[in-house]
């Protein structure tokens, strides 16, 4: 079982940054892929970016590429996702993700992960 716990979302204006924290429960965190999605009211729950265990790929909806970077540290059991140049648009709540499956770093699918946080949100003002 792994546990996710979410932070560092808040408010802030258009053009600003912010980065996210997920921090993980659990020794078998080097051995899981990770990944960001985010909900908008009244829109599906979205793919945002994932990680290989390693770190060494990584994959982003293109939304969000060139803006944002997803990276871990596994000595911390912690992932991070880097937003900069941040837009209204990227207004949701942002949810962790854990999977086992390696897929999960080339897919956009919310049902290769196996874990979910609570969810921490973010608003970007115009």
């Amino acid at each position: 079982q792994v546990q996710l716990v979410e932070s560092g979302g808040g408010l802030v204006q258009a053009g600003g940054s912010l980065r996210l924290s997920c921090a993980a429960s659990g020794r078998t965190f080097s051995r899981i892929n990770m990944g960001w999605f985010r909900q908008a009211p009244g829109k599906e729950r979205e793919f945002v970016a994932a990680i290989s265990t390693s770190g060494s790929s990584t994959n982003y909806a293109d939304s969000v590429k060139g803006r944002f970077t997803i990276s871990r540290d596994n000595a911390k059991n912690t992932v991070y996702l880097q937003m900069n140049s941040l837009k209204p648009a990227d207004t949701a709540v942002y949810y962790c993700a854990a999977a086992h499956s390696t897929w999960a770093v080339h897919s956009s699918t919310r049902g290769v992960y196996d874990y979910w946080g609570q969810g921490t949100q973010v608003t970007v003002s115009s």
